[in-house]
């Protein structure tokens, strides 16, 4: 991790509300590099070029800290998720729908490693506070999806059973797909990851 002089100096002299979002830019550096385990208040305030206390001035613990990290970034993840649905479900096909939304969604992934390392990380070993509002994306990534079959496949059987699971299903794919892009490590692009799970999505789900 590259040490930002700038940032130290205007770190120490900022008080503590200006001084939460720099705070917050070194955690996520910590958080990426290091995941949860390795995550301190002490690594934080070292990348940030401040003391221990002074990072205490802004959070009162670590679990704070990494609630108020989750919720900047979710912005960006929940950005992501609303731009990758299609505007209007009932046009094209659910392939199709599939094939679109998860290269952009992907590509957004891609670009912003950092965010999603958070979300991955903060779901092992995290404490339960945080974890929860890990599930709480997630439900929301579902739920989208759900609300997006349900106009894409109006002829599904029995869609109040089957919708949630195909919600389930796809979501589970999305997932793999971002991890395997910014912590698995792959050679696939965003548009061939994309690509795959839209065929899964043409072979089976119209199939219900």
């Amino acid at each position: 991790m590259v040490e930002d002089p700038e940032r130290r100096r205007r770190a120490r002299h900022l008080g503590p509300e200006r001084r939460r979002p720099l705070i917050l830019d070194a955690a996520l550096e910590v958080f990426s590099a290091n995941g949860f385990a390795g995550t301190t208040m002490q690594s934080v305030a070292d990348a940030a070029g401040v003391t221990k206390p002074v990072v205490y001035d802004s959070f009162a613990n670590r679990d704070e800290l990494l609630l108020a990290l989750l919720a900047r970034e979710e912005q960006h993840l929940v950005v992501s998720i609303v731009a990758a649905l299609p505007a209007d479900p009932s046009v094209g096909t659910p392939e199709e729908h599939v094939l679109e939304g998860l290269t952009a969604f992907l590509t957004a992934v891609s670009e912003q490693p950092q965010s999603w390392r958070i979300v991955f990380g903060a779901q092992y070993g995290a404490a339960p506070v945080v974890a929860e509002r890990v599930r709480a994306a997630r439900a929301f990534l579902v739920e989208s999806l759900r609300l997006t079959l349900l106009k894409s496949l109006p002829d599904v059987a029995d869609p109040d059973a089957n919708l949630p699971v195909l919600a389930e299903l796809l979501a589970s794919m999305t997932e793999s797909c971002a991890r395997m892009l910014v912590v698995d490590g792959t050679e696939r692009s965003p548009a061939e990851l994309a690509k795959t799970v839209s065929q899964v999505v043409a072979g089976g789900f119209g199939n219900v």
